[in-house]
């Protein structure tokens, strides 16, 4: 009788989980319903970026565009350098938000020193 219980507590334990889904790794979820907000987000990203100047601080970008989708930072020659990447184009029709769907912004020491991936392979590559 115990086994018989404990596999039906098994059993609809897992029907009941079925509808679940647990994303890890580098993505995003959208729902279809977000799906104009997020391309809206994405062409808000675009304009702003567009008009960043050179030696922005990082507290400015971030008052304007908000948490990047993505971060990286490491210590280069003593200089703290940050990538920030921002969603700005879409490349699957998956409703998921992944890194060649975004363009990165590159801080030397907090200060904006460029962006795309020439900026990020100069300061990796350097």
């Amino acid at each position: 009788m115990k086994k018989i219980n404990t596999l039906i507590t098994l059993l609809l334990l897992a029907t009941s989980l079925t509808g679940c889904v647990i994303a890890v790794g580098d993505t995003e979820h959208w729902d279809d319903k977000d799906a104009s907000q997020w391309r809206e987000q994405a062409k808000e990203n675009k304009r702003a970026i567009e008009g960043l100047r050179m030696g922005t601080e990082i507290g400015s970008v971030n008052a304007k565009l908000g948490a990047p989708d993505f971060s990286e930072a490491f210590t280069r020659n003593g200089e703290e350098v940050r990538i920030y990447y921002y969603r700005t184009h879409q490349r699957h029709a998956d409703s998921k938000t992944t890194k060649d769907e975004t363009t990165p912004l590159v801080f030397v020491d907090d200060q904006l020193v460029g962006w795309g991936e020439t900026a990020v392979q100069q300061v990796t590559t350097n």
